[in-house]
């Protein structure tokens, strides 16, 4: 088994970490640049910070905020929110990012994928997809979650692999801030239809579910927010539990 990867996610509102559920009913969760800093000190394996209401107000993603993160930490950077063109991630990766997150930009205009991948190369691009279980189905929402789409979570997943994505972040809105667990049979489904590694997100509530998410979901790596945010797990229990459970996973 390849190593799995725990990962910490900063959503950003006006510059401070937010939490909600389902998307909606956001908290205010700290600041980002100190949670940043504990969470590289205290072994989490890479760190995602989302500008989540960049795309709907229309701007850029909070290069100086990005920068401050990106000089207190040691580990794998992904930046996202409001990424829409090569200069935007050129920018971003001058500023301290490793990796860039894209999601409604990418689905208005796939060929972006295509551009990101060949200037910057594959192991750079994340896709991240918001999906949400609707009669059956898995289908794509774009801004933060706001908007449907007609675009079906798998058909979407094989098109940006093809595409150049280097992994793909997938969250389940059915899932996200429910601490109910990962959607783990969409996960598994996910993982056997594309080749590049699966994040999971949306659902994280006990160390049960990572495990979960690792043996049933297959998925690569997991995601998580507020049970990091608020201590109810810390990381390195996480990663104790899950060695305990035979999951593969840097101490």
């Amino acid at each position: 088994m390849l190593t799995k990867r725990i990962i910490p996610c900063l959503d950003i509102k006006k510059g401070r970490t937010v939490k909600g559920v389902n998307f909606i009913d956001l908290k205010d969760a700290g600041d980002p640049v100190e949670l940043a800093k504990k969470y590289s000190e205290t072994g989490a394996d890479e760190l995602v910070f989302l500008d989540i209401s960049a795309t709907e107000e229309r701007r850029k993603t909070l290069v100086e905020l990005v920068r401050k993160v990106a000089q207190t930490i040691n580990i794998p950077f992904t930046v996202g929110g409001g990424i829409s063109s090569v200069e935007d991630v050129a920018i971003l990766l001058k500023n301290g990012a490793d990796k860039v997150s894209i999601n409604s930009s990418a689905v208005k205009n796939p060929d972006l994928i295509n551009q990101l991948s060949s200037k910057f190369g594959s192991q750079c691009i994340v896709v991240a997809i918001d999906a949400k279980l609707i009669d059956g189905s898995w289908m794509v929402h774009l801004v933060g979650g706001k908007v449907p789409t007609q675009l079906n979570l798998f058909d979407w997943a094989k098109e940006v692999e093809q595409r150049g994505a280097g992994e793909i972040l997938f969250t389940s809105m059915n899932n996200d801030g429910t601490k109910n667990g990962f959607a783990n049979e969409a996960l598994a489904k996910l993982s056997e239809l594309v080749n590049i590694p699966i994040i999971a997100s949306g659902g994280a509530g006990n160390k049960q579910h990572f495990a979960d998410a690792f043996i049933n979901g297959k998925a690569d790596a997991a995601l998580a927010a507020s049970v990091f945010h608020f201590q109810e797990i810390e990381i390195p229990d996480l990663k104790t539990y899950l060695v305990e459970n035979g999951i593969s996973i840097r101490i």
